[in-house]
C-alpha cells in the first residue's frame, strides 16, 4: 500500500526555487536536497494549561507560526482536566480559518475515547475546508482511568479498539456505503461526506514511545510520533516500525517518524536548567530530561535536531519548556534562529 507524504506537497517547488533559478551546474548536492525535502519543524504551546486567561492566545500562536514559516501547529487532547485545555478539533477549525498555510494536527487524539465515525466526519470536514492540511495523529490516551470512566469507555483492550477505529476511519474517508462489523464498532451502508481533500486519506500517525506503539504504527499507521525519546530510542523504534510494516506487507514512508522536542534557547544553560525542568511534561525515572530535550543557544538546538535526523526522525514538533509569559518569545527566537535552517 502506498502512503502519500503530506509534508512533501511543496517540496518540488522549493527545490526549483532553490536550485533551478541558477545554472544547473550550481545545483545543491543531492544530500542537502534530500534533507531539505524531509525535515519539518512544527510547534505547540508550552506547558500544558497555558492560555486559559486569554481567548486570543491561540490566534497569537497561529500568527507566530505564519510569521516565521513554521510547518505546522499542534494541540493536545484532554477531554477532562483540571487545567485549561481547548478541545482540539474545534480549536483547529479556528486555525484553519486564521492561517492559509499552516498545517495543523492533534498530538495526539485519545482514540479510544472518540467515536470513529464522528471523528472521521470531523477530520474529513477540516481537511476539505483547509485543502488537505489536517494531520490526525492518534494515541491510546492517558494512563489514569478517570477520563475513560467519564466517557463511558473501558480502558481494557484500548489498543485493539484504536486499531479497529483507524481502519474504519480510513474506509469512511476512501469509500462510500461502508459496512463494518467489528469487535468494538458496527455500521451498515454508511457514507461520510465530504471526503478529505488529501488523497487517498489523511495520514494517521500513531503516538507512543513504547515498542507496542511502534508495532501498532507498523500494523495500521502511516507514521510513528513520540515524545520524551532519546535519539537512540528513535533509532531502535523506527526499526520496529518498519520491520512490523514489512511483516504486514505494508509500506510506510521512510521519513514518517516524528518527535515532540522540548527546548529552551538560552546562552545561560546552567541557570535555565532548573526552570526548564519544571515544565517538562513527562519526567522519566531512567533518563534525565536533557537526554530528550534541547537546552542552550540556537546552535545547540540545531545540533540536537541533526542528531535526531541522523537517528531517523524527520518531523519535529518543538515545545518551549517555559512559563506562559515566555512562550511567545521562545517561539519567536526559534523562528528567527532555527527554523530558517530547515526551510519549507
Amino acid at each position: 500500500m502506498l502512503v502519500y507524504n503530506l509534508w512533501d506537497r511543496d517540496r518540488f517547488r522549493t527545490i526549483m526555487d532553490t536550485n533551478f533559478g541558477s545554472p544547473w551546474a550550481n545545483m545543491a548536492p543531492m544530500g542537502q536536497i534530500g534533507e531539505l525535502m524531509s525535515v519539518r519543524l512544527g510547534y505547540m504551546p508550552g506547558a500544558f494549561g497555558q492560555g486559559g486567561e486569554d481567548p486570543d492566545y491561540l490566534r497569537k500562536l497561529v500568527a507566530v507560526g505564519d510569521k516565521y514559516d513554521y510547518d505546522s501547529i499542534w494541540l493536545s487532547d484532554r477531554i477532562v482536566s483540571d487545567k485549561f485545555s481547548l478541545e482540539p478539533m474545534i480549536a483547529l477549525s479556528m486555525v484553519a480559518a486564521w492561517s492559509p498555510k499552516l498545517k495543523f494536527g492533534t498530538s495526539v487524539i485519545a482514540m479510544p475515547l472518540r467515536n470513529p465515525v464522528v471523528l472521521a466526519k470531523q477530520v474529513a470536514t477540516l481537511d476539505f475546508l483547509s485543502d488537505g492540511r489536517m494531520l490526525p495523529f492518534v494515541g491510546l490516551g492517558q494512563e489514569e482511568p478517570e477520563e475513560y470512566e467519564a466517557c463511558g469507555v473501558s480502558k481494557e483492550r484500548r489498543g485493539a479498539r484504536t486499531e479497529e477505529a483507524i481502519q474504519l476511519m480510513r474506509r469512511l474517508w476512501e469509500e462510500d456505503n461502508v459496512t463494518h462489523e467489528g469487535e468494538f464498532y458496527t455500521c451498515h451502508d454508511v457514507s461520510v461526506t465530504p471526503k478529505p481533500a488529501f488523497k487517498p486519506s489523511p495520514p494517521v500517525w500513531i503516538g507512543g514511545r513504547s515498542h507496542a506503539a511502534a508495532r501498532r504504527a507498523g500494523r495500521v499507521g502511516d507514521g510513528w510520533f513520540v515524545s520524551s525519546a532519546t535519539p537512540e530510542e528513535i533509532r531502535e523504534g523506527r526499526e520496529v516500525v518498519f520491520t512490523t510494516a514489512a511483516e504486514c506487507d505494508r509500506e510506510i514512508e521512510d521519513d514518517h517518524i516524528g518527535i515532540i522536542l522540548g527546548y529552551y534557547i538560552t546562552p545561560n544553560v546552567e541557570e535555565t536548567l532548573p526552570k526548564a525542568y519544571n515544565f517538562v511534561t513527562r519526567h522519566r525515572p531512567d533518563a534525565y530530561f536533557t537526554e530528550y530535550s534541547a537546552i542552550g543557544p540556537a546552535e545547540k538546538i540545531i545540533e540536537t535536531i541533526h542528531r535526531y535526523v541522523e537517528a531517523g526522525a524527520h518531523k519535529f514538533v518543538v515545545r518551549p519548556l517555559c512559563p506562559a509569559e515566555e512562550t511567545m518569545e521562545q517561539l519567536e527566537i526559534m523562528g528567527r534562529e532555527v527554523v530558517p535552517h530547515f526551510p519549507l
